[in-house]
C-alpha cells in the first residue's frame, strides 16, 4: 500500500504506544529505502504512511532527525550483525575475513535500498550529523582486525615483518578503510548498474580479497563459496 493510500490507522489500546513507535520507525526506514530522493523525507509522509496525525509522531521522537538516526542505528546492527553470524564458525583468520566480505557485499546488493539508506549520502547534516554514523565504527574495525588477522597467518609475511618490523595501528586501520572502500565501491556500482555484464559476484569478491591480503584467489574463491548468503 502506498503512503497516499494508508488508510487511517485506529488508535492503539492504552499501553501499547509502542506499538506506534515500531510503526513509525519501520514507515521511516521503507521510505527512506524507496524514495527516489530519501532526503526528501519530511514527518508529514511518515505519519502518512501509517495513518496518524504528524503531532503522533512528537510522543516517540523530537524531530524527524531523531527519528531517521533511530533507522541508521537498526541498518548498522542489523548489518553488523549480518557479518558476525557469517564469520561465526570461520575456520582460521583468512576464513573469518572472507566470510565478513562475502556477507558484507551480498547484503548491501541484495537490499539495494537499506544499503542506500547507510552508504548513500544526500541527507543533509542538520538532519544526519556525520557523529549519526558512529555505529558504523563497529563494521570498518571488524574489517580492519579480520583483515590484520589473515595477513598475520601467513608464514611468508612473518619473516618479513620481522625483517621490516610490525606494522602499527595506523596502517593497519588505513588497510582496513582500503578494504573496506573496495568492498563498498563493488556494491554501489553493482546496484547502480546492474545491468551490465557483471561477472559473478563471488568471484569479483574474492578477487577484491585476494588483492588486499596477497593470498591466491583460488583459495578464497573456496572459501568464499562456502560462505553463507544472508537472508
Amino acid at each position: 500500500m502506498s503512503s497516499k493510500e494508508a488508510a487511517p490507522r485506529r488508535r492503539n489500546p492504552r499501553g501499547q504506544g509502542q506499538a506506534l513507535k515500531a510503526e513509525l520507525v519501520e514507515a521511516a526506514a521503507r521510505l527512506l529505502a524507496t524514495l527516489e530522493r530519501p532526503e526528501t523525507l519530511t514527518l508529514r509522509q511518515v505519519a502518512r504512511e501509517v495513518g496518524v496525525a504528524p503531532a503522533s509522531i512528537y510522543g516517540h521522537f523530537p524531530d524527524l532527525g531523531a527519528l531517521v538516526q533511530h533507522v541508521l542505528r537498526l541498518r548498522y546492527d542489523e548489518l553488523a550483525a549480518v557479518m558476525r553470524t557469517a564469520a561465526d564458525g570461520a575456520e582460521g583468520p583468512l576464513a573469518d575475513l572472507v566470510a565478513r566480505c562475502a556477507a558484507y557485499v551480498h547484503w548491501g546488493v541484495d537490499h539495494p535500498g537499506q544499503y542506500r539508506t547507510l552508504f548513500g549520502g544526500g541527507m543533509p547534516a542538520e538532519l544526519v550529523p556525520t557523529n549519526a554514523h558512529g555505529a558504523g565504527e563497529e563494521l570498518l574495525g571488524s574489517v580492519v582486525a579480520s583483515l590484520a588477522g589473515a595477513r598475520q597467518d601467513q608464514p611468508e609475511r612473518q619473516d618479513r615483518r620481522k625483517r621490516q618490523g610490525r606494522r602499527g595501528p595506523e596502517q593497519e586501520w588505513q588497510a582496513g578503510l582500503l578494504l573496506w572502500t573496495a568492498l563498498h565501491g563493488l556494491v554501489a556500482l553493482y546496484n547502480a548498474h546492474g545491468n551490465m555484464p557483471w561477472p559473478d559476484i563471488t568471484d569479483l569478491i574474492a578477487q577484491t580479497v585476494a588483492l588486499h591480503t596477497g593470498r591466491p584467489v583460488d583459495e578464497i574463491m573456496e572459501l568464499a563459496r562456502t560462505a553463507d548468503r544472508p537472508t
